[in-house]
């Protein structure tokens, strides 16, 4: 999968099945529901998971909540943009594997 083909699945009413729950946190976000987004991955204790986490709580303003979890997932606290995260995170998870079940 690519950037553009979950960008293309946004305008479905949910995310695509085979979406591990990464992908579908990122998802939820891009829809604007950020407690679907964070439910995704609220107890996911993988690298990804946590970092996706992060940038949940970092784009709710909850900074050292954030700062928490970016620790966690072993990443310092970003210094590009919220928009530019997501679009890293993005690429990362859809690079990891080409099965997005995976991630």
């Amino acid at each position: 999968m690519i950037s553009a083909d979950f960008k293309n699945s946004l305008t479905e009413g949910a995310p695509p099945l085979a979406f591990a729950a990464t992908l579908r946190a990122l998802w939820w976000d891009a829809r604007g529901n950020w407690s679907q987004a964070h439910a995704e991955v609220d107890e996911l204790e993988t690298v990804q998971g946590m970092a996706v986490h992060a940038y949940l709580h970092r784009k709710e303003g909850k900074q050292p909540n954030a700062a928490y979890w970016y620790g966690k997932a072993g990443r310092p606290f970003p210094l590009v943009s919220l928009a530019e995260e997501g679009e890293i995170l993005l690429d990362e998870l859809l690079s990891a594997t080409t099965d997005p079940r995976v991630v």
